[in-house]
């Protein structure tokens, strides 16, 4: 008996999330790195952050300007196609917080593991591998020196 209001109540709560989350799909307008419109919505890419657009980075001695790496790979992502993010929660500035992707592909994974954007540990540990192997393969921002970008933010 007490298994199975166990079982009962897991699944009432899977099928709230599966109520609460939202669904948005087509095509999207680029906004930076972590962040799209979608069908009149801005979405934050949940569990990463990119850098700020006017955030510099540095290989070799040179700098560059990583936010806007950041999103132009963005861009080349969606290359144009249908966008579809799902989520279920808001932030501060009302951005729906989701997952995105094109067809099969996860964009919040893919610019991590590209080592455009890192794993937003402090929300959620989801794209964790993925950074760890853009760093191990020096991809991204990885090939040089960076400052993270929630630490940028507060500086600047």
């Amino acid at each position: 008996m007490r298994w199975s209001l166990v079982i009962v109540t897991l699944c009432l709560a899977s099928l709230s999330f599966a109520a609460s989350a939202e669904t948005l799909s087509g095509p999207a307008r680029v906004i930076d790195g972590d962040t799209i419109e979608l069908e009149g919505e801005r979405i934050r890419f949940h569990g990463i952050d990119t850098p700020e657009a006017r955030q510099l980075c540095e290989v070799d001695g040179v700098e560059y300007r990583c936010g806007d790496e950041a999103t132009a790979f963005l861009v080349g992502l969606i290359s144009g196609d249908p966008v579809t993010c799902i989520g279920d929660t808001r932030d501060r500035y009302k951005r729906l917080i989701g997952v995105c992707y094109v067809g099969e592909v996860d964009l919040n994974a893919a610019l991590v593991r590209a080592g455009w954007a890192v794993a937003y540990r402090r929300y959620s540990m989801d794209y964790v591998n993925e950074e760890e192997a853009a760093e191990a393969e020096g991809l991204g921002m990885w090939r040089g020196t960076f400052e993270m970008p929630w630490d940028w933010r507060r500086s600047h």
